[in-house]
């Protein structure tokens, strides 16, 4: 048997496979990354919870031990901090303030999750839009592929 192969078709062949080759080596590897980065997510998103957990602690530790030592002071060196006839003013008002900041607090926690969301799932559109590029330029790709070859056809079937 006869091989109808050129020397050229051969080689383009081959650099053909191996180009091949190398764009699947170079996904694989960057799939295995990403991999590796997800893996170590969990423990990343566990520390960062327990360290706002610390902090939250520290805080309320901070608040308690400071109330107690003006307290202290207060009722021991006979010293009022804050006179009687404005006491009740003081804790109407840190109610109202401490209520507005709660307030506060629940408005930018329901912002900041939409705003999580939103970024979800303008994560999720991009990967669609990916998708769809990667069609449309496979599908071009596959075109102009097949003109040139019918190109190259008719010129060799004119010579």
């Amino acid at each position: 048997m006869i091989d109808n192969k050129s020397k050229d078709d051969v080689n383009t062949t081959t650099r053909s496979t191996e180009v091949i080759n190398l764009y699947d080596t170079a996904r694989e590897n960057y799939i295995r990354i990403v991999d590796e980065l997800t893996k170590a997510q969990p423990q990343y998103t566990q520390s960062i919870s327990n360290l706002q957990l610390d902090y939250i602690a520290a805080v309320k530790n901070t608040i308690q031990n400071m109330v107690t030592a003006q307290k202290l002071l207060a009722t021991n060196g006979n010293v009022p901090i804050v006179t009687p006839p404005y006491t009740e003013e003081f804790v109407k008002q840190s109610n109202e303030i401490t209520k507005n900041v709660i307030r506060a607090v629940d408005i930018n926690n329901q912002l900041t999750i939409s705003a999580l969301h939103a970024a979800g799932e303008n994560y999720r559109t991009f990967n669609r839009t990916v998708d769809s590029v990667t069609e449309f330029t496979t599908t071009a790709a596959k075109a102009w592929n097949s003109f040139l070859t019918v190109q190259q056809q008719q010129f060799l079937h004119k010579q």
